[in-house]
């Protein structure tokens, strides 16, 4: 071979070696699942395994009492914590066990006559091992019972030994208390472990025999739910991804609050409520501080009344309700009135007592100028306005300080607003009463306006309704909207009526002497995220964990807890498609929803 043929040759070697090289170097450094999923870092030693920045632990069941209950497992499936459970379950053959059984039963039997024999008091303990192997024979020979070997093993997970030790401390106190001893798997937390994977292969082999009806107490798919039969759905459990189905009319009383802070998704969570109550024949009323649930009144043929100094929308303070079979006109007019001295004392910016009987005597000389009294039938009787209130208020002696403090509502700036007959209508489905045009100083006079007017319109005729209160602390800063919401919320239930209050003042409505009676009078609470400036309120008003309170404050947008009666779990508010476009209060989805409402409106009228 020529010199030229030896070089020509290996340079074609050396070409399809470097051909090659490439697709080797990819080759070998191509991950696969294993790499992918695989810990950066293990070291297993006698008590725990380091997987990367993880702790692991794994410990087994060693012994069981004589009764298991049911759901005895539930509070560990349940437990907040990170851990894996795994359950083997071995089926024995009948005729083998009954063998044994057989010996079991003549050895128990030949201890008893031995002692017996000896003229020893009689054991208890054995009698009692006795009749439970004689019963449990007899359910085997029936095949009413199978016998099994089971091996039951956790794996805790935690970011410290420490925190893996609170947590197998806080497992065994839950099982000790049901008499289920555990211990940890010393020199075999590397086998403990994959025991514990999804791979089906028990390496610690630690088992217990148990027949079907203890060993069906270990049902481990069991969680804490609030699925009813019927109801709306609220949103989904957070813990086990179910529905959170619920009826508020099927608790004791309608009620419901909500806590959360500025932009957490209370608003959405309760325009989605009215969306699907709605769907339900449920009639809805709104009291919006924000216009935040016009578009969805507008979406839902449903009424929005602008309530504002300059507004067409009017509502006379004097209305009286309509009399109903069996009622007293004398109790309604004295509740009426009982109500307007509230108005007035929170016009006037509080009343003396001596001043709280002139208002008093006032209302009821006005009335009576209207020929309304407690003896005659006031139904169809036009109600007296706010002028003629002040007309007999100033033909009192010493009540220069009320006129003078009431002229602003009669001829003043603030005349518009009360100083007119009624002339709206709730006789749609769905209705929203809007006050934030309203100044702030007069909202919390608008609101009480406001929901008494409704509350006189509820009475009129029995229907399953819910009522709303957006930013329920407006009504929560004087004490006599805070008492009027309290009765509402305490008199509902009698006229089918739920109240919801929704507020992110949390101090301020807890902080009202009425504001925890309202809490308890009612049935469904829920908190969604939390500042840390009221998180601690809650946590001492609810009787939250640790675990609970940081999941307030660690929740995202339309997370948090849902109580209702004496369950409460995690939850997540979920809308669909649709459902988010009616009801959300995002600016920038808003927007974008307007400019292809008006994009579509130029099509049409170009097409047209």
């Amino acid at each position: 071979m020529s010199l030229i043929d030896f070089l020509n040759k290996k340079h074609q070697q050396e070409s399809a070696v470097t051909s090659v090289l490439p697709k080797d170097i990819y080759a070998e450094g191509k991950l696969d699942l294993v790499d992918t999923i695989a810990p950066a870092a293990l070291k297993v030693s006698a008590r725990e395994i380091e997987l990367g920045e993880k702790f692991a632990r794994t410990f087994y069941t060693i012994s069981y009492p004589a009764f298991l209950s049911d759901g005895w497992f539930a509070p560990i499936v349940n437990l907040d914590k990170v851990l894996d459970a795994s359950i083997f379950i071995h089926p024995l053959e009948t005729e083998e066990a009954l063998r044994n059984f057989q010996k079991k039963v003549a050895d128990v039997q030949s201890q008893i006559n031995e002692r017996e024999h000896k003229g020893l008091v009689r054991d208890p303990k054995l009698d009692t091992a006795y009749q439970n192997l004689e019963a449990l024979r007899d359910r085997l020979q029936q095949a009413r019972e199978k016998l099994f070997d089971v091996g039951l093993y956790l794996t805790l997970y935690g970011d410290s030994k420490e925190e893996i030790d609170k947590t197998e401390g806080d497992i065994r106190g839950i099982l000790d208390a049901q008499l289920v001893y555990t211990k940890p798997a010393l020199f075999q937390q590397e086998q403990g472990f994959r025991t514990t994977l999804p791979l089906g292969n028990d390496e610690l082999m630690v088992e217990s025999k148990m027949n079907s009806e203890p060993l069906s107490s270990i049902f481990p798919f069991v969680s804490f739910d609030l699925t009813s039969d019927r109801g709306i759905l609220y949103g989904i459990n957070r813990h086990n991804a179910s529905l959170i189905l619920f009826d508020r009319f099927s608790l004791e009383n309608y009620n419901s609050v909500v806590f959360a802070k500025s932009g957490s998704g209370k608003s959405y969570a309760l325009k989605l409520e009215i969306l699907r109550s709605l769907m339900f024949g449920t009639d809805v009323i709104v009291i919006d501080p924000e216009r935040e649930y016009e578009q969805l009144a507008e979406a839902t043929d449903g009424r929005s009344f602008n309530i504002s100094l300059s507004s067409e929308h009017h509502i006379n303070p004097f209305d009286l309700p309509v009399i109903q079979e069996g009622e007293d006109p004398k109790d309604l007019l004295r509740n009426n009135i009982i109500t307007l001295v509230g108005l007035f004392r929170i016009m006037l910016g509080g009343l003396t007592p001596g001043e709280d009987a002139l208002i008093d005597r006032a209302i009821t000389e006005t009335y009576a100028l209207k020929d309304i009294t407690g003896d005659t039938d006031f139904t169809n009787i036009e109600p007296p306005l706010l002028a003629d209130f002040e007309t007999v208020l100033v033909g009192m002696e010493g009540t220069d300080s009320l006129v003078e403090r009431l002229t602003k509502y009669t001829t003043g700036s603030w005349s518009g607003f009360i100083n007119q007959p009624t002339n709206i209508d709730i006789n749609r489905q769905f209705i929203v009463f809007s006050v934030r045009d309203m100044e702030d100083e007069l909202k919390p006079v608008a609101m009480y306006i406001v929901s008494h007017y409704i509350w006189n319109a509820i009475r009129r005729n029995l229907k399953k309704r819910l009522l709303v209160i957006d930013e329920a602390w407006w009504m929560m800063k004087a004490e006599d909207t805070a008492s009027f919401l309290y009765s509402l919320a305490k008199r509902g239930r009698k006229y089918y009526l739920g109240v919801a209050t929704i507020t992110q003042d949390v101090e301020d409505f807890l902080r009202s002497p009425y504001g925890r009676p309202i809490l308890t009078n009612s049935s469904i609470q829920l908190l969604l995220k939390q500042s840390p400036t009221t998180v601690d309120v809650l946590q001492k008003t609810f009787n939250l964990t640790d675990e609970e309170k940081y999941l307030l404050l660690e929740s995202g947008v339309g997370e948090g807890l849902f109580f209702a009666g004496l369950k409460h779990v995690a939850i997540k508010i979920v809308a669909s498609y649709t459902e988010d476009q009616i009801i959300t209060s995002d600016p920038s989805q808003l927007l974008a929803i307007k400019r292809e409402k008006e994009r579509l409106e130029e099509t049409d009228a170009g097409g047209t």
